[in-house]
C-alpha cells in the first residue's frame, strides 16, 4: 500500500515541477523576480483570476447544496480548519519559536491559517466511500471563508499592517477580487457553459497547476535575491519537512478523535478527516503573494505549504484506501 502511494507520487509531474521551479529560481533569480524579465508579478494576477474562474465554472452547485444540511459536520470541519490548526501553531511556537527563522515560523502559521482544499478533499472522500456531498459543501465553504479568515488570522501574528504595509482591509479586498469574484463569475456562467467545460475539464485542469508553478518560481526568485539560501542554507528544507510532517500527523490524529468524540457515523467521520486535515496549495500560494507582496522571506513563508501539500496527498491516499476496504454499507444516515 505504501509502495503504491510512493509510485503514484513518483509519477506526479506537479511534484517534479515544484522541485524544478525551486532549482530554476535558485539558478536564475533575476528572470522571475518582481519586476524581472518576465514580469511574473503581473502574470500572476491574471493567472490567479483565471484559476478561480475555472474553479467556479467547474463546481456543481447542485451537488454542493445537497450536503448543506449536516450542520454539525460543517461546524466541526470549519473549527478544525480555522481554530484547531492555529492553536497547534501556538504550541509549536512555544516550544520551537526561538529556534526557527521568523519568516519560516510565519510560514508555519500561514499554513495553519489556510482553508481546506476542494479537489483532493472531495476525491479522497469519494475513494474512501465517505459523505461526498458533505465534502463538497465543506471544502467550498472553507475556501470562501478563507478569503476573510486567513488574512484576519495572519494579521494577529504578522501585524495588522501585514509584512509589506498592506492593511488587513486592503488585503481582504484584493484577495476577494482575485479569488472570490472570479469564482462567483464562474458559478454564474456555469448554467450557460458548464456542460461544455465539464466535457473538456480533464484537458483544462493542468492549467491551475501551471499557474501555481509560476507563482512558486516567482516567490523563490524574490527570496533567492534576498538571500534565502545564503542566510539559511539547505538545512532549512529538512526543518520545514519535519515541521510539516508533525503538523499533518497531529492534524490527522486530532480530526479523527474529534469526529469519533462527536459521534459521527463512518461516512461523516471520513469527511471530517479528509476536509478538516487538508490545507490548500492552490489558494495558499496566490494568497501569500497578495498578503506578503515582495517580502524577502516569501520563499520561506510558502515552503511549509509546499511540503504539506505533498505529504497530505501521500498520507490521505493511504487512509482513503484503508477506509474503502471496510465492510459497512454506503448509505448516508
Amino acid at each position: 500500500m505504501i509502495g503504491k502511494a510512493l509510485r503514484r507520487m513518483a509519477k506526479d509531474w506537479f511534484l517534479a515541477g515544484m522541485i524544478s521551479a525551486v532549482v530554476l529560481a535558485t539558478l536564475f533569480p533575476d528572470f522571475g523576480k518582481t519586476g524581472g524579465t518576465i514580469h511574473a508579478d503581473i502574470l500572476s494576477n491574471w493567472g490567479i483570476f483565471a484559476i478561480f474562474f475555472l474553479h467556479g465554472l467547474g463546481l456543481s452547485t447542485e451537488r454542493m447544496w445537497v450536503g448543506m444540511f449536516r450542520w454539525k459536520l460543517h461546524l466541526a470541519v470549519q473549527l478544525m480548519t480555522f481554530a484547531m490548526f492555529p492553536l497547534m501553531w501556538v504550541g509549536l511556537n512555544a516550544f520551537l519559536g526561538r529556534m526557527l527563522p521568523p519568516a519560516l515560523l510565519l510560514g508555519f502559521f500561514y499554513l495553519c491559517a489556510l482553508p481546506s482544499t476542494i479537489s483532493s478533499s472531495v476525491a479522497f472522500t469519494g475513494i474512501a466511500r465517505g459523505n461526498v456531498p458533505g465534502a463538497i459543501f465543506n471544502a467550498t465553504l472553507s475556501s470562501l471563508l478563507g478569503v476573510f479568515l486567513t488574512p484576519l488570522l495572519v494579521s494577529f501574528v504578522a501585524g495588522s499592517g501585514g509584512t509589506d504595509g498592506i492593511s488587513l482591509g486592503s488585503a481582504i479586498v484584493k484577495i476577494a477580487t482575485l479569488l472570490l469574484l472570479p469564482f462567483l463569475i464562474g458559478q454564474g456562467l456555469r448554467p450557460l457553459i458548464g456542460r461544455w467545460f465539464d466535457k473538456y475539464k480533464k484537458t483544462i485542469n493542468p492549467f491551475d497547476k501551471c499557474v501555481i508553478l509560476m507563482l512558486v518560481f516567482s516567490s523563490f526568485c524574490d527570496s533567492v535575491k534576498s538571500g534565502l539560501w545564503t542566510d539559511y542554507g539547505f538545512g532549512t528544507l529538512g526543518i520545514t519537512f519535519l515541521g510539516a510532517a508533525f503538523i499533518l500527523a497531529v492534524g490527522l490524529t486530532a480530526t479523527t478523535r474529534i469526529a469519533i468524540w462527536l459521534g459521527f457515523d463512518m461516512q461523516d467521520r471520513i469527511t471530517a478527516v479528509m476536509c478538516g486535515s487538508k490545507k490548500t496549495l492552490a489558494s495558499g500560494v496566490p494568497m501569500a503573494k497578495m498578503l506578503f507582496g515582495a517580502h524577502p522571506g516569501l520563499g520561506l513563508i510558502v515552503l511549509p505549504i509546499m511540503f504539506y501539500h505533498q505529504l497530505q496527498l501521500f498520507a490521505c491516499s493511504i487512509l482513503a484506501e484503508r477506509y474503502a476496504r471496510r465492510q459497512e454499507p454506503d448509505t448516508i444516515g
